[in-house]
């Protein structure tokens, strides 16, 4: 997605929120992940990058802004378990416009790479628990544990 686009969708959420400003903060840590597009990044990762073109900013203030923009659903928040770490990237309104998931994640118990899996094969049963509770699903998180290709080459 191109930086304009960005800027206006964050602008209009930002208002929506109560009349927040665009910092530059907000743009740099928007553009980072949109940089590293299913990287998976922690806030540390996102503070390095940051903080080459703008080092003073804070690991703080990267962290606060990651929760904003996290509420406004700019991004998505992830924790795969393995670390302990909460990883970042960027959300569903930033690509490719839909309010749904953008895909599932694939988690190497071994190696802990991490990989997406694009493909969604679970709305039938979304729509089968709307039409069996009434319940309307928003949003799922899949995650997937097993071995990566190359680890179950090592095995072999």
């Amino acid at each position: 997605m191109e930086a304009d686009k960005t800027q206006k969708l964050l602008k209009e959420r930002l208002k929506e929120k109560g009349g927040l400003k665009v910092t530059h903060q907000r743009l740099l840590v928007l553009s980072v992940l949109e940089e590293n597009s299913g990287s998976h990044m922690t806030a540390e990762d996102i503070y390095d990058l940051v903080s080459e073109d703008y080092p003073e900013i804070g690991l703080a203030t990267v962290y606060r802004t990651l929760q904003l923009l996290w509420d406004m659903q700019l991004v998505d928040r992830i924790n795969f378990g393995g670390d302990g770490c909460v990883r970042y990237e960027i959300g569903h309104l930033l690509n490719g416009g839909e309010t749904k998931h953008n895909h599932h994640h694939l988690i190497c118990k071994r190696c802990n790479k991490v990989m997406p899996f694009d493909d969604d094969l679970l709305e039938s049963l979304e729509d089968h628990i709307e039409k069996a509770t009434g319940f309307h699903v928003l949003d799922h998180e899949l995650k997937f544990y097993g071995l990566c290709k190359d680890c179950m080459k090592k095995q072999r």
